[in-house]
């Protein structure tokens, strides 16, 4: 049970956190989802370093890994939104922005996942060093 409140907490913050990033972010005025684009990619560097740390010689726990990956990443994070972004580029016809939009997402998601884990290999060596 303190797993499954876990989860829920942490999604809940993370969804909030979205919601406010996309209402920040996201405009009338240019059809770019910015605000996705941006919890999306921050997203995958958080994960990255969430489950760098709890690789990395057990620096988290199993809660906290619940909390923070599968919770706050999980609700911060959000594919079904990206899908159906997609789906209104291709819609309007607009396959420039469907192609930059989804190469971007997915390029730099990727990228930010394994910054993340990166940085926590080369921040948690400067610490080991100390």
């Amino acid at each position: 049970m303190k797993q499954l409140i876990l989860v829920f907490i942490g999604g809940g913050i993370g969804s909030v956190l979205r919601y406010l990033i996309g209402k920040a972010l996201n405009s009338s005025q240019t059809e770019i989802p910015y605000g996705t684009f941006t919890a999306n990619i921050l997203g995958s560097l958080l994960i990255g370093i969430v489950l760098g740390l709890a690789t990395k010689n057990q620096a988290l726990t199993q809660n906290h890994t619940l909390l923070l990956a599968t919770g706050f990443c999980g609700g911060f994070t959000t594919f079904s939104t990206f899908a159906y972004e997609n789906h209104i580029f291709l819609k309007s016809g607009d396959f420039i922005s469907f192609t930059l939009y989804t190469m971007a997402s997915f390029i730099l998601g990727f990228l930010a996942v394994f910054a993340g884990i990166y940085l926590v290999n080369y921040l948690w060596a400067d610490q080991q060093t100390v």
